[in-house]
């Protein structure tokens, strides 16, 4: 039996295209059960769950989206689990595929599909963009060590005996990527399946897409601090993008030093070609398929630096300096 399984948070007006879709799958809906862990919601989340025939229901206190996933797992009966967010939409072979690589191979342990998005607006195709570059880097590894839960699978027995998702994250975000760095490190083996696919509604905002990126930084420091063996590489992070977290910090020192010496500008202005000349090979790839943001990419991507320099620098301060765990 398979349990898929779906935190949900004040996810009213989500949660019915979630469960419409995984009604729809490919596979028998005999062979798997559904399950929605409502996290103290306010709105009508219950309500709108409990009219879905054949949904089962879990009520909780709000504890954070990582408590709901691990309370969904622990009142799961099934071999295989399966998480996806309320605010996706599976596609209607997801299921299928996502049980595949358990199927293809019994020592695989764990599994991780992809986004996708209709959505028209520059900043959410950029969004996009960014996904598909590094759904490119997953790909060149046989196994994978980094799971988000908008399409993460795992063997129910394995997720239990590592605990779960640590609950010393409060919000989505890092908690997921722990788990798999956790699982990775011990030689499980993690699958990438690109056509597991669910689809998502990306920030159409700049603004929106900063504050996302800042959260991911922030909380990635966490996820670090308690696996330092994946701050040097994952199977997940374009390695320039690290690199790309120094242009803030080294266009700041260049512009100080023009205080005491004027012609460090031309420092500042080779670090801003520098930068520049990081993106082309981003810019290159996603140009092909959508001119208008494959041009912005780089000034974009100059503001994701910087949103997810201060992002690191806050969680380092927070969780590494302070140890607030």
């Amino acid at each position: 039996m398979i349990f898929v399984i779906i935190p949900a948070y004040n996810a009213e007006k989500l949660i019915s295209s979630c469960l419409d879709a995984l009604n729809d799958q490919t596979i028998s809906r005999s062979e798997y059960e559904i399950l929605v862990v409502d996290d103290g919601s306010t709105d009508k989340t219950a309500q709108i769950v409990r009219n879905f025939k054949g949904v089962r229901l879990i009520r909780q206190e709000n504890q954070g989206p990582a408590v709901a996933r691990n309370n969904g797992a622990k009142n799961a009966y099934g071999d295989i689990i399966l998480f996806t967010d309320s605010d996706c939409i599976p596609e209607k072979n997801w299921i299928e595929e996502m049980i595949r690589p358990f199927k293809n191979d019994p020592e695989i342990v764990g599994t991780k599909g992809v986004y996708k998005t209709e959505q028209k607006e520059l900043i959410a195709r950029f969004v996009q963009a960014e996904y598909e570059d590094k759904y490119d880097v997953l790909k060149r590894d046989r196994y994978i060590d980094f799971v988000d839960t908008y399409s993460a699978g795992f063997k129910r027995k394995t997720f239990l005996e590592f605990d779960g998702y640590d609950t010393s994250f409060p919000v989505a975000c890092a908690e997921d990527v722990e788990l798999s760095f956790r699982m990775a490190s011990k030689g499980y083996k993690i699958i990438f399946n690109p056509n597991a696919v669910v689809s998502h509604m990306h920030p159409t905002t700049f603004i929106g897409y900063l504050k996302k990126k800042y959260k991911f930084a922030f909380w990635r420091i966490l996820a670090l601090k308690k696996n330092p063996d994946k701050i040097i590489k994952d199977s997940h992070t374009p390695q320039i993008m690290k690199l790309q977290l120094l242009f803030f910090p080294l266009l700041l020192l260049s512009l100080l030093a023009t205080i005491f010496y004027p012609k460090a500008i031309y420092l500042a202005f080779l670090v801003i070609a520098a930068f520049i000349l990081s993106t082309v090979p981003f810019l290159k790839k996603v140009i092909k398929k959508d001119i208008a943001v494959g041009l912005l990419s780089p000034f974009l991507l100059m503001g994701r630096s910087v949103s997810q320099f201060f992002g690191v620098l806050n969680g380092t301060i927070q969780h590494i300096i302070i140890k607030r765990d």
